[in-house]
């Protein structure tokens, strides 16, 4: 199992934080993460994020190559807000930034603040991301593009500047639901699997995925990728104690988002720690998170980008888990 550290709960912080700080203690952990073997670092997208400032995900990552060399760098981008062109010479870049290390998360978004906000008809989205993604990826093969679609029109586009990775850089699709996740594997995208849900709800999704894989006639990936929350500590009581206040905070703030909404079922983000924790992160101690690990690793996830800070947490506090983690979690996995 590959191992990936995610700054998603870095790169946004409460308002009022010293932002240029928190970026400096950013570079310090991608430092500490590469020197302890993680392989890979994940930064997500959003906009107009409140109660949090966020810093945007490209040019932060660009910005962090220097310091993760070696490393591949994972991006979420909410793909129907973006022009394919734009995304096209943006992907390429990091690819030639990172020496042929980028993969692109793909995603749909679910707030209607960030589809207003640009322009675009929130109930159009699936045909604009599908379709976005479609000449995106017609620019990075073609030599030529002319494209009359429902919501993008190129005529004679010649996007020179190509990644490095042939026939271009791995495409993820994070996807919450399950018919965003058949359209996933129904059209070849390997499936990013989002940190919210229970082990049993991605159990299922994972079943849901490969049987619409094989219907479509095309050979699931023999790994998946997998976000998950992580904060481990010696004693479980404590962990939960000092995780508690910083991702407890992060989901009431996914709850006023409507991120739970998203998600399959009567899934809600509206309850107490402990139940919210329960079959869903990984807080505890090394040895139990190792467990859990395990559990995921027999359903074919071959990849986990573990989040162990979040908005208003010390460094100290992530960097004591992830010295654990990397000590006694991963060599379990190697």
């Amino acid at each position: 199992m590959k191992f990936g550290i995610s700054l998603s709960g870095m790169g946004q912080q409460p308002a009022g934080q010293d932002m240029r700080r928190r970026f400096q203690e950013i570079v310090e952990y991608v430092r500490a993460a590469r020197d302890m073997g993680f392989q890979l670092v994940y930064q997500g997208q959003h906009y107009l994020t409140h109660p949090y400032q966020q810093l945007q995900v490209m040019p932060l990552l660009a910005r962090l190559s220097a310091e993760a060399e070696g490393m591949e760098m994972v991006a979420t981008l909410l793909v129907p807000v973006h022009h394919p062109v734009d995304l096209a010479e943006r992907v390429a870049t990091m690819d030639v930034i990172t020496g042929g290390r980028f993969i692109l998360s793909a995603a749909l978004g679910y707030r209607d603040e960030e589809y207003q906000a640009f322009g675009v008809d929130r109930r159009r989205r699936v045909s604009r991301f599908m379709e976005c993604l479609e000449v995106m990826t017609r620019l990075w093969t073609d030599g030529e593009v002319t494209h009359e679609g429902a919501h993008f029109r190129l005529k004679g586009a010649r996007s020179m500047l190509k990644p490095l990775q042939k026939p271009h850089p791995p495409v993820w699709v994070a996807a919450n639901s399950e018919p965003a996740i058949r359209r996933a594997a129904a059209h070849g995208y390997t499936w990013y699997i989002n940190p919210h849900a229970t082990y049993a709800t991605i159990k299922e999704q994972i079943g849901a995925y490969n049987e619409a894989a094989a219907q479509a006639g095309r050979a699931a990936p023999s790994g998946l990728p997998m976000g998950r929350e992580v904060y481990l500590h010696e004693d479980r009581g404590e962990a939960l104690r000092q995780a508690a206040p910083y991702l407890g905070g992060k989901y009431q703030a996914y709850a006023s988002w409507g991120q739970d909404k998203a998600l399959p079922g009567a899934e809600s983000f509206h309850q107490s720690f402990d139940e919210l924790a329960r079959d869903r992160f990984l807080v505890g101690t090394p040895e139990e998170c190792a467990a859990e690990l395990e559990r995921y690793r027999s359903l074919g996830v071959d990849t986990a980008l573990v989040r162990m800070i979040w908005p208003g947490m010390d460094l100290e506090a992530g960097l004591r888990s992830l010295e654990l983690f990397a000590g006694r979690v991963m060599p379990s996995f190697r």
